[in-house]
């Protein structure tokens, strides 16, 4: 016998509507999204950057759209939000930012990312914010790749499986719905699907041994969420179409063949690699056929409220079954009815206590300080002498996000290494830089972003290196293959990303007050593999 459903009754546009995900802009609802909410009924809402000042705003934010939906008689809304850790994060301030996925990586330690994953879930979830586009589980195998790189947690992909299902366990414990990308893979490309559409072309034997391998980790992890890649792939599919609205990768791949029965949610629909081809209104229809349960269209009203109207005569016409979007539904309604249907968010004075704790602080320090890894030190150079003077290089080139954070004088390395007690002069690298005072710095440390993608942040640190060789430290505060670019650097140290506590854990490495305990969580080179740390090995 078959039970009705609440939902079964719905009519088509509140049904449809329920299984779109929009972002907007600014830091209060705007008349947009209350239309969105109010007159259509959208399942979610996602925050960026632009949605976010601090933790109580974001609680405040929360509680106005949620309250938005309530009063027009609608489900509560997913508030969605890629909190990844490390570099790529919305919610900084206020919160307790974790290491980032290759960070964690080079812990070699699967509780570092369940630990992290719960502790992060838990302030989302204080915050209003109940589904987590995260964990990133890519294989990072292509160091060209100019999307993934330190999102991965490794280039192997037993690494990366052991992690990404730890980190769903966490997300998932903490009461977040964790959303594993990007399906079935989005690690070996060289080419960024915000801006093209990338073509894998790898055999299913391949596919299966690398790409797929962490999420069937994943899906046995109970995974709530799988995201979709805009990937092409032409040995799942030869017809040329982006997985993301591919029925035969996730009906016949994702659904029937690896068993997957929770909820497909696309990547953005205004990345080019869709936008550009398809648009977004063809894109909603053709990802639903597909077997997507949710569509995600981050920016413009315009393009999301022409994609609600496409998928309701899509259905009206025909041209997409009704049945289908029945399906979709009653996956999201589950899993609300799990997550959100019940639980109204609590008053900020009773969750301020609970985020951002010293508690939860000292698990980000731990796992930072266990990612940081020594690669080399032939000087050996290290530990830096704190009354020498010491030069601290910082490239120009830095995320707009985390500029003002690194070079504001509390954010910095030579910052942490002054708190600490050494002879410290920073300054930016850019192409004015002169080198004639170089002489009269006993130590050199030179700090790269990114080099192999920005030039002058490349040749000023090979310039460095050939200037003061016996004098000068590397230490890569994103790309660990930055090496490969500086390779007679006789020191050289790996940090995956440039936020405060990485930083500080780099500087008390680099004077001798920390052990670095962190090993390669990729291959740099046949002289550095995987696994590999100069503090084990000299």
């Amino acid at each position: 016998m078959t039970t009705t459903r609440e939902w079964d009754n719905w009519s088509l546009k509140k049904k449809v509507g329920q299984l779109f995900v929009f972002g907007f802009h600014g830091f209060e609802p705007t008349a947009q999204i209350k239309q969105l909410i109010e007159t259509s009924g959208i399942g979610g809402t996602i925050y960026f950057s632009r949605n976010v000042k601090d933790a109580k705003q974001v609680h405040k934010l929360s509680g106005e759209l949620q309250s938005i939906a309530r009063k027009a008689g609608n489900p509560p809304l997913f508030v969605a939000i890629d909190q990844e850790g490390g570099m790529v994060a919305r919610l900084v301030d206020g919160v307790t930012l974790m290491p980032g996925n290759m960070a964690l990586g080079a812990t070699g330690d699967k509780e570092s990312a369940r630990e992290t994953a719960f502790v992060c879930g838990e302030e989302l979830r204080q915050l209003g914010v109940t589904m987590n586009y995260a964990p990133c589980i890519d294989v990072n195998n292509n160091p060209d790749n100019p999307v993934i790189n330190v999102r991965s947690y490794s280039d192997r992909s037993d690494v990366v499986a052991e992690l990404g299902a730890a980190a769903v366990a966490g997300y998932q414990a903490a009461r977040v719905a964790a959303t594993v990308k990007h399906f079935p893979g989005h690690g070996d490309t060289a080419v960024d699907s915000h801006h093209a559409l990338p073509i894998l072309l790898h055999g299913r034997d391949r596919l299966d041994a690398i790409e797929l391998k962490p999420f069937r980790a994943a899906i046995e992890a109970g995974t709530d969420c799988i995201m979709t890649a805009h990937v092409c792939l032409p040995a799942l599919d030869p017809s040329g179409v982006p997985s993301t609205l591919s029925e035969p990768v996730i009906t016949g791949l994702l659904r029937k063949e690896l068993g997957y029965d929770g909820i497909v949610v696309t990547d953005c629909l205004e990345m080019d690699a869709i936008d550009k081809t398809y648009g977004p209104e063809q894109g909603a229809i053709k990802a639903l056929q597909a077997g997507a349960d949710m569509v995600l269209i981050s920016h413009t009203f315009d393009k999301q409220w022409a994609a609600l109207e496409a998928v309701v005569r899509a259905v009206e016409n025909g041209e997409l079954a009704e049945a289908r979007i029945n399906e979709a539904l009653n996956r999201i309604m589950t899993l609300k009815e799990k997550l959100v249907l019940e639980e109204p968010l609590l008053p900020w004075s009773q969750v301020e206590w609970e985020i951002g704790t010293e508690v939860n602080r000292a698990v980000a320090i731990k796992w930072s300080e266990a990612s940081v890894t020594l690669v080399k030190d032939e000087g050996p150079l290290l530990p830096l002498s704190r009354e020498k003077s010491t030069l601290v290089l910082w490239p120009k080139i830095v995320p707009v996000s985390v500029a003002d954070e690194m070079l504001s004088g509390d954010g910095s390395l030579g910052h942490f290494l002054g708190e600490y007690g050494a002879n410290i002069v920073e300054r930016q690298m850019d192409d004015d830089h002169p080198f004639a005072d170089l002489e009269t710095f006993s130590q050199i440390v030179v700090v790269t972003y990114d080099a192999s993608k920005h030039p002058v942040e490349r040749d000023i640190a090979r310039e460095v290196v050939k200037l003061a060789p016996e004098r000068t430290i590397a230490v890569s505060v994103r790309n660990p293959l930055d090496l490969l670019l500086y390779p007679e650097v006789k020191t050289y140290m790996a940090v995956y990303e440039c936020r405060p506590l990485a930083l500080a854990a780099a500087a008390r490495v680099l004077l001798g007050d920390l052990k670095p305990q962190g090993k390669l969580p990729l291959e740099i080179s046949a002289a550095y593999p995987f696994g590999w740390s100069a503090a084990v090995h000299s």
